[in-house]
């Protein structure tokens, strides 16, 4: 199959998936407004119980709840992918002639556009309790980016876990678990204080990396001292778990739709 006829079938399945999220506005505004909850809630009240000052917390804060957003990927393409399954919608798009990475790959994009469009009005939020971009334009550029890619990355996780459960309670119950990866990471705390084996958990969670690489590039916070090497060089660190997580799950998942697995 050629290039060509493969990026016309990656478009038809992005395109799908486009009018599957208009066609569930009540997701899509859920996805959206549940960082901005969750930043006037830990801003206001969790950082009145911390060290740093209110308007600094927040300021620490912005970045951590954007990659936490960004590794809801895994649940949403998970739900989305055994959604699919249950309902025998891969089932029929199996019987096309499409190439069979364009369905897994329509969905990994479009989540990812979908992500980047909820990223304004959470950003202006931030903007109206006190965060800002101290870094340079090109950095905080770079920052963005890095957040889609991560977000690209943990939506293929999502993608094969929810091809492999094929249901959708299955992955109802298996998403909300991964609100627990942000609860170990440096999103909303700091790690310094946290025990020597819990910090280390904590730092060699892909979610730390990236989340230090954003404030530092936002330039919100300095990477913390004597962390664990993909926090202590955090954009590096950020590029390599995106790419060891998109080399282990893409191949997994567009395997996986293919030959119907379970």
């Amino acid at each position: 199959m050629s290039m060509l006829t493969h990026a016309h079938d990656s478009t038809a399945m992005l395109g799908r998936q486009l009018r599957r999220v208009r066609n569930t506005p009540g997701l899509l505004i859920l996805t959206q407004t549940m960082p901005i909850t969750m930043l006037l809630f830990f801003g206001y009240v969790f950082g009145s119980a911390l060290a740093m000052p209110g308007a600094q917390y927040r300021s620490f804060l912005v970045p951590g709840l954007l990659v936490a957003t960004a590794a809801n990927g895994i649940m949403t393409g998970m739900f989305q992918a055994a959604q699919d399954v249950h309902r025998g919608v891969t089932d029929r798009l199996r019987t096309l002639p499409v190439s069979r990475a364009a369905v897994p790959l329509g969905q990994a994009v479009a989540d990812v556009l979908v992500t980047a469009a909820g990223m304004v009005p959470f950003l202006l939020v931030g903007l109206a309790v006190g965060w800002r971009v101290e870094g340079a334009a090109l950095e905080a550029a770079g920052a963005v980016g890095l957040l889609l890619l991560f977000r690209f990355a943990t939506t293929w996780i999502g993608i094969f876990l929810g091809l492999l459960t094929g249901s959708e309670e299955a992955a109802g119950q298996l998403g909300g678990a991964t609100f627990v990866l942000p609860l170990l990471s440096n999103a909303y705390i700091p790690t310094e204080g946290l025990p020597g084996w819990l910090r280390t958990v904590a730092e060699w969670n892909p979610i730390s990396a990236v989340t230090t690489a954003l404030r530092e590039l936002f330039g919100n916070a300095p990477v913390p001292q004597g962390a664990a090497w993909p926090v202590a060089h955090p954009v590096a660190g950020s590029l390599i778990w995106c790419a060891v997580l998109l080399a282990v799950f893409a191949p997994l998942a567009v395997r996986t739709y293919a030959h119907g697995e379970r």
